[in-house]
C-alpha cells in the first residue's frame, strides 16, 4: 500500500475504534540534554524506573529496529462533575482515575489498530505503547501535532485541552510527518501560580517530588510533613494545574462512558475501613490501585487530617491500629492535629508513633 494510502486508512481506522485523534512522527534520535540535566537534579524523586532503559527512551530504533515512524494516538476522557455531598467527608481523585484503567482500554484498542494496519500492509512490523514502556510519549505526540507540551509539561491541544490520555505504535513503514504544532501558553503563568507546593519550578520544568499526584500515588514511603498540609483532600492524584489552565475551559468529552462519567468525590469514612482485600475487590480495574492499599489509606489519613473536626476521630483511630506503621504514623499526625493535646497524652502508642513519625522526618 502506498504510503499516503496507509496514512489514510490509519487515520480510518483510528476512528472507527474511538480514538480521538491521530498523528504521525518522523523517527528520529532524541537529544537527551533535557532529560539528563532533570535527573541529575533527582527530580524524577523515588521513581528510579525513569532512570532506567535512557538510550531506549532517547533512541526508539532500540525499541523497534527498523522503525521509521511513530503513531500517536489520543484518547479523551470526561471533565467529570464533582457532585459534593456535604453530609460526606470526601476525598478526591484526579479525574482521570474515575472509572476504568485506561491501560486495558487503550491498549486493547492499540493492539487492534495494529492488527488492522497489517491487514492492510502485511510487512508492517510494529509495537504498541501505553505510558508502559520506555517510550517519551509527551514528545512525541507534540511532534506528531496532536498538541505542545504546556509549562506545567502536561501535553495540550486546542479543542481538547489536556483532558486525554496517549497511546504510541512504532511502526517500519515510512509515513509522512504531520507539522509539530506551535506553542500556545504565550505569557500565562496560571499552572505554576496554582500548584500549593510550588511543583513546577520554573516553565516545563516539574519537580515531582513535590508535585502531589507523585506523593499520593508514586511515593512508597511517608509523604513530607511539610507538604501535607498543601495535600488537602486530595487522596489520588491532582488536576489543579489543569483546572485552572484556559485551554481546559470546555469540558471534554469522550466516546467512551467507562471513563470519568461517575463523581470523582469518594467518602472518606469507607474508604478508612476498607482491607486490603475489599481494597483489591473494589479497585482492581481502575488507575485506584496502583497506590497499593497502604497508599490510599496514607492518603485518607492525611486527608481527614487536613479536613479536620472531632468526626473524623473515630476512623483516625481505626488507621491507628491498622496494623501497617506507615498509615499509622500519617494517622498519629492527623489526630495530633485534630485532638487537643490534653486527649493526646493519655494515648500511649499514638505518642510512639509521633515519636516515630518526628525521627523519620529528621532521618
Amino acid at each position: 500500500m502506498e504510503p499516503d494510502s496507509l496514512k489514510q486508512e490509519i487515520r480510518r481506522e483510528a476512528e472507527a475504534l474511538g480514538f480521538s485523534a491521530v498523528g504521525f512522527a518522523h523517527f528520529e534520535r532524541i537529544r537527551g540534554e533535557r532529560l539528563e540535566t532533570w535527573l541529575e537534579k533527582g527530580y524524577q524523586g523515588k521513581m528510579a524506573y525513569l532512570e532506567r532503559n535512557i538510550e531506549k527512551r532517547l533512541d526508539p530504533s532500540q525499541i523497534l529496529a527498523d522503525v521509521k515512524t511513530i503513531i500517536c494516538l489520543r484518547m479523551d476522557y470526561y471533565r467529570s462533575p464533582d457532585r459534593a455531598d456535604s453530609h460526606r467527608l470526601e476525598g478526591m481523585v484526579s479525574r482521570y482515575a474515575v472509572g476504568e484503567d485506561y491501560h486495558f482500554v487503550m491498549e486493547k484498542r492499540l493492539k487492534e489498530l495494529l492488527r488492522r494496519i497489517q491487514e492492510v500492509s502485511p510487512s508492517t512490523i510494529g509495537k504498541a505503547y501505553v505510558d508502559t514502556g520506555p517510550v517519551l510519549e509527551k514528545y512525541w505526540a507534540a511532534e506528531a501535532g496532536l498538541g505542545w507540551i504546556g509549562k506545567h509539561t502536561n501535553l495540550i491541544a486546542k479543542k481538547a485541552g489536556s483532558w486525554f490520555f496517549l497511546g504510541e505504535i512504532l511502526v517500519d513503514a515510512e509515513i509522512e510527518p504531520d507539522r509539530a504544532m506551535v506553542d500556545h501558553c504565550g505569557s500565562c503563568t496560571r499552572c505554576i501560580e496554582a500548584c500549593p507546593t510550588r511543583a513546577i519550578v520554573e516553565p516545563y520544568v516539574l519537580d515531582s517530588r513535590r508535585c502531589i499526584s507523585y506523593l499520593n500515588i508514586e511515593l512508597r514511603e511517608d509523604i513530607p510533613v511539610e507538604l501535607r498540609p498543601a495535600v488537602g483532600n486530595l487522596i489520588f492524584g491532582c488536576d489543579i494545574c489543569q483546572e485552572v489552565c484556559p485551554w481546559n475551559r470546555e469540558p471534554a468529552r469522550s466516546e467512551y462512558e467507562g471513563f470519568g462519567s461517575s463523581s470523582r468525590a469518594l467518602d472518606l469514612k469507607e474508604l478508612a475501613r476498607l482491607t486490603p482485600e475489599k481494597f483489591n475487590e473494589v479497585f482492581r480495574r481502575t488507575p485506584l490501585k496502583r497506590a497499593k492499599w497502604r497508599g490510599l489509606l496514607r492518603n485518607v489519613a492525611v486527608a481527614m487530617g487536613n479536613r479536620g473536626g472531632r468526626e473524623v476521630v473515630p476512623e483516625l483511630r481505626l488507621l491507628l491500629r491498622c496494623g501497617d506503621e506507615m498509615v499509622e504514623r500519617h494517622a498519629a499526625w492527623a489526630l495530633e492535629g485534630v485532638l487537643p493535646k490534653r486527649a493526646l497524652r493519655p494515648n500511649p502508642k499514638l505518642e510512639i508513633r509521633n515519636k516515630s513519625q518526628a525521627q523519620k522526618s529528621k532521618d
